[in-house]
């Protein structure tokens, strides 16, 4: 099964939606904008091409960026 991130625009609409979702039995959680990031980075190296190789001195050269 699929699942959907929904962002609401204000305190009022976040309240609305998660008393909708109650009210229609669906299971919803919030998080916190960290958790919204790291759900994106993990995606990202999900999609990444992990066939190339890189050396330690660019790795910590794109670090220090």
């Amino acid at each position: 099964m699929e699942g959907m991130l929904i962002t609401p625009k204000s305190a009022a609409e976040k309240k609305f939606l998660s008393d909708l979702f109650k009210r229609m039995g669906l299971v919803s959680t919030i998080i916190s904008l960290e958790q919204m990031e790291d759900i994106g980075l993990s995606q990202m190296m999900h999609e990444v091409d992990k066939s190339e190789k890189t050396t330690r001195e660019v790795i910590m050269k794109k670090l220090r960026s």
